[in-house]
C-alpha cells in the first residue's frame, strides 16, 4: 500500500454539528488536506497534548501509552488505511504489528508518540481535497458591473458552495458538500 505522509494542520468546529470537530491533515510533500470528523473528546485529547497542557490524572490516550510501554512495545506510525461509506480506518504499528483503531484513537497516540501520520494514497485521491491559495501580492480584483449571474448547474452550486465552506474553514459543511458532489458525479 502507498502511503502518503501528513501532519496535523489544526481542529475547527462548528457550532451546529452537536460536539463534533473536524481534524485536519496536511499532506507533507504536497497541497492536499484531508478532512476527518472526530468527536469532542478527541478532540480535547489531541489539543491537549499538542498544546503539551498535562491534565493532573492521565486520560484515555495517556493511559493507552502507558499501557503499550507497560508490555515493552512502542509505537512505530499510525496509518489511515481505508474509507468506507464515509467512515475512515486506521491502523497502529506496534512492533509491527498492525491493529485496528479509530483514525481519532491513532492520531491522539501518534501526537503522544511523536510518530509519524500516514494515509493511504488511495484514501487521500478518494477524500482529500487541495484548498485555493490566495496570493497576497496579487492586487484585489477590480470589481464589475453586476451582471444577471449565468444559470449553474446543481454541480456548479456545490462546488461554489464547497470552495465557500472551505475559505470559511467549516470542514465539516465542505466534508459533507465533498460526499454530495461525489454522488452526483457518479451518476455521470
Amino acid at each position: 500500500m502507498e502511503r502518503v505522509l501528513v501532519d496535523i494542520l489544526g481542529l475547527s468546529t462548528n457550532p451546529a454539528s452537536g460536539g463534533a470537530y473536524a481534524l485536519i491533515l496536511r499532506e507533507v510533500h504536497g497541497e492536499r488536506r484531508l478532512p476527518i470528523i472526530i468527536g469532542a473528546a478527541e478532540a480535547q485529547s489531541i489539543a491537549l497534548e499538542m498544546e503539551g497542557i498535562k491534565p493532573p490524572r492521565p486520560l484515555t490516550h495517556d493511559l493507552m501509552k502507558n499501557i503499550i510501554a507497560a508490555f515493552g512495545a512502542e509505537l512505530q506510525d499510525i496509518v489511515i488505511d481505508d474509507l468506507r461509506d464515509g467512515t475512515f480506518y486506521a491502523k497502529l504499528n506496534i512492533d509491527n504489528q498492525q491493529i485496528d483503531s479509530r483514525p481519532s484513537d491513532a492520531i491522539a497516540l501518534a501526537v503522544r508518540y511523536g510518530v509519524q501520520i500516514f494515509v493511504a494514497s488511495n484514501v487521500m485521491d478518494e477524500a482529500a481535497f487541495v484548498p485555493e491559495e490566495e496570493d497576497e501580492e496579487t492586487p484585489p480584483k477590480q470589481q464589475k458591473p453586476k451582471q444577471a449571474a449565468p444559470k449553474m448547474s446543481k454541480l456548479e452550486q456545490l462546488q461554489q458552495l464547497l470552495k465557500d465552506a472551505i475559505d470559511k474553514e467549516n470542514y465539516e459543511k465542505a466534508a459533507a458538500l465533498r460526499d454530495e458532489i461525489r454522488k452526483l458525479e457518479s451518476r455521470d
